[in-house]
């Protein structure tokens, strides 16, 4: 055995009120050693207690410790032959003995004569006690509680000193001990955090993300259900999405409705300890489901631009209510969730521009193929064509279609807009004209028909230009309707160039317009110009538009050549003067030239 031990052991087998200086020294010693093991604050007072009373005569020695939520002292730990006065398990820091002390910071002694704890004086009384005192926990200024010491006798005053050396140094000890645990907990929650991060930063795919952000926030809250919210600001709803088998399942919710829709629009945190008290809680998904809400806990998820896009709603903690902890530690963990969920949210819309890329790609060549590969071989005629879509798909369309050995329809249009939906409506205006023409004859009969169609179809939500023209290649002549379109033109060597514009209103955008047939006699080395607005309407720097005279100027120039190099010429003058412009169109144009 130790020779501290044997000395001490030596030491108090003599009666406490004998103690000396040296072995003073050396109980505070021993003491010191037993707390510094101890980590534990229960511990620690249970040390407290137990020493008291076996070493030193105590016939009750308690801990009551300070509780800062309800301003009161709770009783912690207690030993000895009496047990604690009754209804001093929660002690009140105004009118007791152990509240004096801890407000006072200095040891209180009962007196008979001016007593103004009752309970106490009653109780001492009761059980013949001389001494009772209670000594405060001080530590750095702080009281942290206090210990109450009763006997049958009065203590010396050397016990007496080592009675106040106890409650200092065990309220030393239970300030380390609550620094450690401090640390402790802070070096967990950091851990947490990073192990946390690790998990929400190791997947962009957007379900399993969010599945796992309430995998991590209900383990650290101990919740039972949770569900992420994301915010849409330009439908302004609030979403979900959540797996069902190889399905996933869009739920909405306008912008301020229910509990997360309300911290969505608002940013405040909403913890409620009982969910059917409270007015903003809506029962009916619960009778929906059977499931039962006892507490929630719903909070903002803000991005790094202090915007929310999103609500984390917690349901049911196990054991009671959503704790401020809980709100600090999903606060602190919430940059990290913002930060995940925008780059999956941006991976997702990578994906989706990509899927995207992918269906255009195949409807480009899905329009291309309804288009003419090449221009048609015509006796007396040389054709050409020019088309260059400003998307993947487009609006524009043109096409040959022969009537017959000495007849060739050749068709021009621009539908309203771009992109998918104008594609579309040109893919039907190909089939209907093509049907058409099957079985009319007269190209009043065939535009007419054609506009019924197609305002039945969109109902003047979608409209088209067209030219239609009928080239008569026996006589030279060409026959045709022009329903709103950019005018073609005749360009003939010495004369000014002559604009096709009989005809009448746009396509689909009245039931029943009437349309008027235009013809000109075409003469040999006659050039024939059809095109879009989309070779018009190019501007340069200056929003200066091409336009018609340029158009016909330029043909003018290279009518002598084949109708390709016609179309080349147009087409790198177009480019040449537009390069610094900004409108960005389709471009359709037909040459047909008189041989």
């Amino acid at each position: 055995m130790p020779k501290a031990k044997q000395t001490v052991k030596a030491a108090t087998a003599a009666p406490p009120e004998e103690f000396g200086a040296a072995n003073l020294v050396l109980e505070v010693e021993d003491l010191s050693s037993l707390l510094a093991a101890q980590s534990d604050p229960k511990a620690i007072v249970r040390t407290l207690v137990t020493r008291l009373v076996e070493r030193y005569g105590v016939a009750l020695a308690g801990v009551w410790v300070t509780d800062n939520a309800t301003s009161t002292l709770q009783l912690t730990a207690h030993t000895g032959a009496l047990k604690p006065p009754v209804g001093l398990e929660k002690a009140s820091l105004d009118d007791t003995l152990l509240g004096k002390a801890v407000r006072e910071r200095r040891p209180q002694l009962l007196s008979e004569k001016e007593s103004a704890d009752k309970k106490v004086e009653r109780w001492a009384r009761q059980n013949s006690l001389a001494f009772v005192a209670v000594f405060p926990l001080v530590c750095d200024s702080t009281a942290q509680g206090a210990v109450l010491v009763a006997r049958k006798k009065p203590p010396s005053k050397t016990l007496l000193a080592l009675f106040r050396l106890h409650a200092r140094l065990v309220a030393i000890a239970l300030r380390d001990a609550e620094l450690l645990f401090s640390t402790r907990q802070t070096l967990s929650k950091l851990n947490t955090l990073v192990e946390a991060s690790k998990a929400l930063t190791s997947t962009l795919d957007l379900l399993e993300l969010l599945g796992r952000i309430l995998d991590v926030a209900k383990t650290q809250t101990r919740a039972e259900r949770g569900t992420i919210f994301l915010v849409d600001d330009r439908t302004e709803e609030i979403w979900s999405l959540i797996a069902h088998g190889l399905e996933r399942e869009v739920i909405r919710l306008p912008l301020g409705k229910g509990i997360a829709g309300h911290v969505a629009k608002t940013g405040q945190t909403v913890n409620i300890p009982d969910a059917y008290a409270d007015p903003r809680f809506n029962p009916e998904v619960d009778k929906r489901t059977g499931f039962r809400t006892r507490n929630i806990l719903c909070l903002p998820i803000y991005n790094k631009e202090n915007k929310i896009i999103a609500t984390l709603e917690l349901l049911n903690k196990e054991g009671g209510a959503f704790s401020r902890d809980d709100n600090e530690f999903l606060l602190t963990l919430s940059g990290h969730m913002a930060l995940a969920l925008e780059n999956a949210q941006l991976h997702q819309q990578l994906l989706d521009k990509e899927r995207m890329e992918k269906e255009l790609a195949l409807a480009r060549g899905i329009q291309h193929s309804l288009l003419p590969e090449r221009a048609p071989v015509v006796e007396g005629f040389d054709i050409a064509v020019l088309n260059e879509p400003c998307y993947a798909v487009g609006g524009d369309y043109y096409d040959f279609l022969s009537l017959g050995p000495r007849t060739l329809l050749s068709v021009v249009a621009d539908v309203e807009g771009k992109g998918v939906a104008s594609a579309l409506v040109m893919s039907n205006l190909q089939a209907t004209l093509r049907a058409l023409v099957l079985h009319l004859h007269s190209l009043n009969e065939i535009v007419e028909s054609l506009n019924r169609m197609i305002w039945n179809d969109t109902r003047a939500e979608k409209y088209l230009s067209l030219f239609i023209g009928l080239l008569d290649t026996r006589n030279k002549a060409v026959h045709y309707i022009n329903c709103g379109h950019v005018p073609p033109f005749v360009v003939r060597r010495g004369h000014q160039p002559i604009s096709l514009t009989e005809g009448g209103m746009v396509i689909g955008l009245f039931e029943n317009p009437s349309y008027q047939r235009g013809q000109v006699k075409l003469l040999s080395g006659d050039v024939v110009v059809l095109c879009t607005d989309g070779i018009m309407e190019s501007m340069n720097a200056m929003n200066e538009e091409y336009g018609t005279e340029r158009l016909a100027r330029k043909v003018l120039e290279v009518s002598d050549r084949k109708a390709s190099d016609i179309v080349e010429a147009v087409r790198d003058d177009v480019e040449a003067f537009s390069r610094q412009g900004t409108h960005i169109d389709d471009k359709v144009m037909i040459a047909i030239k008189v041989v």
